[in-house]
C-alpha cells in the first residue's frame, strides 16, 4: 500500500473530550481549545482491547504484597501477553513481540525495560485536534455528593464537586500513515516480518470511524465521531501537509467546506473517501460521501 493522509473529526456536546489537570478542556496559551493525540488514541486502543487484541500501552492493575491495588509496570504488562522479560532475552525477540501488539503496530513504542532500549516510530502519526467551532463555551456544573468529607470529623454537610464540559465543540485531527516506516526491521526480523499492511490500515480505519462514539464514560458521553477523510496516495512520492488546516467549518450552519482540500490533493490520490454525520452536518465536496454510522453511500438531492 501507499501513503495515506486524512482527517478525523470529533464532536463534543455537553462533554469534555480532553481535560487538562484542572479538569477544564485542554487549551493553548491564547485560549484555543484542542484535543491531544493521546485523547484520540485512547478510545481506539480501548476498542481494540475490548475485541481481544493485544494492546500493550493500556493501564492495567495488580494487587501488591501490601494488598494495595496499583498499576502494572510496562514489563509486567508485556509479560501478560508474552514471556516474562529478562536481561538474557534477545532484543530481536522483544521487538518481534512488540509488533504483535496492534497499538504498537500502528502508533509505535518506547520500550526501556530489563536491559532493552527500543524505540519504534509509529506508521500512524496524528496532529493535535483543534476546535473549529467559533462559539464554544465552558460549562461548570456543581455536583452534590451524598457523602460527608471523611477527612473532617465534624463535617455536617455532604461535599460538593464540579463537572466541567463544553456546550459544543468540533475537533479536527490531521493524520498520516507511512507504510514504509517499518521496512528497516525486515533485515532484523527476517522475511516473515510484515511491515504495515493493508489489513493493518483497515483495522485503523475501522476504529477511526467509530471508537469515540463507542467509548462512553461520564465525561465522554456526548463525544462522537462525526467526520473523517481518507486520502490514499497513488504513488510513493506523495507528501501532504496537515489536511485539517485545509478545511473550513461554518459554525452557524455546521457546514464543512472541502474546496481547499480538493485543490490540494488534486491528481495525487488513487482513492479518496469522506465520512460524515448527514443528520447534523452539511458538506460541500465532490468527493464520494458515506454515512459515518452506517458507512453506506450518501446521495444528494439529484441522486449523485
Amino acid at each position: 500500500m501507499k501513503r495515506v493522509y486524512g482527517i478525523i473529526g470529533i464532536k463534543a456536546k455537553m462533554a469534555n473530550w480532553n481535560a487538562d489537570f484542572t479538569g477544564r478542556p485542554k487549551s493553548t496559551s491564547n485560549g484555543e481549545i484542542f484535543g491531544s493525540d493521546k485523547s484520540l488514541k485512547y478510545p481506539m486502543k480501548k476498542m481494540w482491547e475490548n475485541e481481544g487484541k493485544n494492546v500493550l500501552y493500556m493501564k492495567s492493575w495488580k494487587e501488591n504484597p501490601k494488598k494495595e491495588i496499583v498499576p502494572n509496570t510496562l514489563a509486567e504488562r508485556y509479560a501478560s501477553f508474552f514471556n516474562k522479560i529478562e536481561k538474557k532475552i534477545e532484543t530481536k525477540e522483544v521487538l518481534a513481540n512488540l509488533f504483535k501488539c496492534i497499538d504498537v503496530k500502528n502508533f509505535g513504542a518506547t520500550f526501556a525495560e530489563a536491559g532493552q532500549n527500543i524505540s519504534i516510530t509509529g506508521a500512524v502519526q496524528f496532529g493535535q485536534g483543534f476546535n473549529k467551532f467559533d462559539d464554544t463555551n465552558i460549562e461548570v456544573q456543581d455536583i452534590l455528593s451524598p457523602f460527608a468529607d471523611s477527612k473532617k470529623e465534624d463535617a455536617k454537610q455532604s461535599t460538593l464537586g464540579t463537572k466541567i464540559t463544553v456546550d459544543e465543540a468540533h475537533y479536527f485531527y490531521g493524520f498520516s500513515i507511512n507504510p514504509s516506516a517499518y521496512d528497516e526491521y525486515k533485515a532484523i526480523l527476517g522475511d516473515n516480518f510484515q511491515a504495515y499492511t493493508e489489513d493493518d490500515y483497515q483495522e485503523f480505519k475501522k476504529v477511526a470511524l467509530v471508537s469515540a462514539t463507542s467509548y462512553s464514560t461520564n465525561s465522554k458521553f456526548g463525544c462522537e465521531n462525526e467526520f473523517a477523510v481518507f486520502v490514499e496516495c497513488k504513488d510513493a512520492a506523495c507528501y501532504l501537509p496537515n489536511l485539517s488546516d485545509y478545511i473550513e467549518f461554518n459554525s452557524e450552519t455546521r457546514e464543512i467546506d472541502l474546496s481547499q482540500l480538493e485543490s490540494l490533493i488534486d491528481g495525487r490520490y488513487s482513492k479518496v473517501e469522506v465520512y460524515y454525520n448527514p443528520m447534523k452536518l452539511k458538506l460541500n465536496t465532490n468527493i464520494d460521501k458515506f454515512n459515518i454510522f452506517t458507512q453506506e453511500p450518501v446521495k444528494d438531492a439529484a441522486g449523485n
